[in-house]
């Protein structure tokens, strides 16, 4: 009876830990993650961070956020959505500031396929990557600065899905 409970124990710890956020190792949880809700177009975002989202994609459909902040805040860069469907990207321009931090969502709208994105410069170098996301999912991260150039951007595990950052 008593090794039942320490086996019963330890599964539950080990439960504990893969779920608590200790900032390292996998980003494995239980729930979905919160979603995100885009500011509406040409208006500071809710998060205090002086970013605006809303100049449309310049082709290839979808739209594409990046103008940057219109609030006379500190110093906020913009954001930048990228999203997945159909094993290609949908926003497959977009546009950040220059010489600024900038927060990228990559939005996964493909059940149960992995996707990432890979940006690089102009001679192929990897700038930034995202994590992989598995499934419907979004995640955003902070980004940059990047100087002012047009960034190719690809997922990794599908290289036919490409697009390009244009850093204004």
């Amino acid at each position: 009876m008593r090794s039942t409970r320490f086996v019963a124990l330890g599964a539950l710890a080990l439960v504990l830990a893969a779920c608590s956020s200790s900032g390292s190792g996998p980003n494995w949880t239980y729930a979905p993650a919160p979603s995100t809700t885009p500011a509406p177009s040409g208006s500071a975002a809710a998060s205090g961070g002086g970013t605006a989202s809303g100049s449309p994609a310049e082709s290839g459909g979808g739209t594409a956020s990046g103008s940057p902040a219109a609030s006379g805040g500190g110093g906020g860069g913009g954001s930048v959505e990228i999203d997945a469907q159909g094993i290609q990207f949908t926003t497959q321009n977009v546009t950040a500031p220059a010489g600024a931090k900038f927060t990228l969502t990559f939005k996964n709208e493909d059940n149960g396929i992995p996707h990432d994105v890979q940006i690089k410069d102009g001679s192929g170098t990897e700038v930034f990557k995202t994590d992989i996301i598995t499934g419907v999912a979004d995640k955003s991260y902070d980004v940059g600065p990047l100087q002012a150039g047009s960034y190719p951007f690809v997922c990794t595990i599908h290289p036919n899905m490409t697009g390009t950052l244009t850093v204004q």
